[in-house]
């Protein structure tokens, strides 16, 4: 699914979350999103799996088509599973949301299949960071209908940039895009092309994308 978020903005109560982004993600790309720490990164996966009405600008399929398809991983205060439950609960919960079988011997079979087993009963915030990463990505991908992840702010909990990158990159496939909110750090360690927050990253080829949606 092709997205295209148009100078989308969220003011809060307090003034704004999410200053004018623009941004266009197509089927089989990898896109990293960097920005400063408090720039507004859950703010913008929100806009952009149809769980927020932006404050300005718009985003395209609408909220209900983005909701379907696009599934937001592991985002602070959002999506991201209780700290003090068991690894067990928590991919026991994605499998049930998965419609896969969910009991504790599936789970437990499941994590054996992906080697993570040694840490069943080990609480979410003490699983590596590797580890918690691969899963949550994996269980999102097997959400029904997902044809985008957008993962939030790994390098909050993961500091190797390198490794949560080379994790995203593994979903990606031909009809499933992966965006990955960052930090403007981890976006210079990777020194790899990424699109910012508060910016216009469709200018160069607005036209192009224009003429595509007239079609």
């Amino acid at each position: 699914m092709r997205i295209h978020a148009r100078r989308v903005g969220v003011t809060g109560p307090h003034g704004p979350l999410l200053k004018p982004t623009s941004l266009l993600v197509r089927p089989g790309e990898l896109v990293l999103v960097a920005g400063d720490p408090g720039s507004g990164h859950t703010a913008l996966g929100l806009v952009l799996s149809g769980r927020m009405r932006p404050s300005t600008g718009e985003v395209s399929p609408a909220a209900a088509d983005l909701r379907r398809h696009v599934v937001l991983v592991d985002s602070p205060d959002v999506s991201e599973p209780e700290a003090s439950l068991p690894l067990a609960g928590v991919v026991g919960e994605e499998l049930a949301v998965n419609g896969a079988r969910s009991g504790r011997r599936a789970v437990a079979d499941w994590l054996v299949e992906r080697g993570a087993d040694e840490h069943l009963d080990q609480r979410f915030e003490q699983v590596p960071a590797d580890v918690r990463c691969a899963l949550m990505l994996e269980l999102a991908a097997g959400r029904p209908g997902a044809t985008t992840l957008v993962l939030d702010s790994p390098d909050r909990y993961h500091g190797d940039p390198e490794g949560w990158a080379e994790l995203a990159r593994r979903h990606v496939t031909p009809e499933r895009s992966v965006v990955v909110l960052c930090t403007t750090t981890s976006a210079a360690v990777l020194d790899v092309p990424v699109a910012r927050i508060g910016a216009d990253n469709t200018a160069a080829e607005s036209t192009g994308a224009d003429n595509e949606e007239s079609e």
